[in-house]
């Protein structure tokens, strides 16, 4: 039963990428962790993303379950917040298989849900590893180039911000931001307070993950 519930999913995912290809969805998650935080990062990367890359991704964000089927209706997921990550067995596999077959996500750590996020990880991957990505990784060098790799945009604690990987075949399927606030430098300028030039740096580097994502 599993099995023929896996294989509608892939059937759903390849229907409405045909249709519905320019979405993108909130992850949400379980175990008390604020998936929610950061409300007005992702309509702003959009409106960032329509103007500049030439999407036409829908100026509302969609919420998805992690356990849904309708998260194969999204080709581009994202996922923050500060606290505890759980997923079920049910979410495990929904996640497993909504990447092995086309789907992207993107974790920005809000800073503090690391610990969580690396243990549930391993529960979607068992055997595939985070890898860290070098500065010569295309997504830095899309519309916008990073030479420098990711950029930091809120200090917190004053580490170096890093890329973290998985991969299928080549292919990324999972990107995590780490010790970057990328989503803080989304919102809207009058929530942080950013300097205009740091609040670019984050939706260029926003745009090049989605531009990378949709041309993979």
């Amino acid at each position: 039963m599993k099995q023929r519930n896996h294989f509608l999913c892939l059937l759903l995912f390849f229907a409405v990428t045909v249709t519905q290809a320019q979405q993108i969805a909130i992850l949400k998650y379980g175990g008390g962790g604020d998936w929610y935080s950061n409300p007005t990062a992702l309509p702003n990367l959009i409106q960032f993303c329509n103007d500049n890359i030439e999407t036409k991704i829908d100026p509302e964000p969609e919420t998805v379950e992690a356990g849904s089927v309708s998260l194969f209706k999204y080709p581009f997921l994202h996922m923050t917040g500060h606290g505890n990550v759980f997923f079920t067995d049910e979410e495990v596999q929904n996640l497993r298989t909504y990447l092995l077959s086309g789907g992207f996500l993107h974790i920005d750590d809000n800073y503090g849900m690391e610990p969580y996020l690396r243990r549930e990880l391993e529960k979607i991957f068992p055997d595939k590893p985070l890898e860290e990505l070098g500065a010569d990784h295309p997504i830095f060098s899309q519309k916008f180039h990073f030479p420098d790799g990711l950029p930091k945009i809120h200090e917190h604690d004053g580490k170096r911000p890093q890329a973290f990987g998985i991969f299928e075949q080549g292919r990324l399927v999972l990107l995590y931001t780490f010790e970057c606030d990328l989503g803080d430098g989304w919102e809207d300028p009058s929530v942080h307070n950013d300097p205009q030039e740091v609040r670019t740096k984050a939706l260029q580097m926003g745009a090049n993950i989605v531009e990378y994502a949709f041309k993979s």
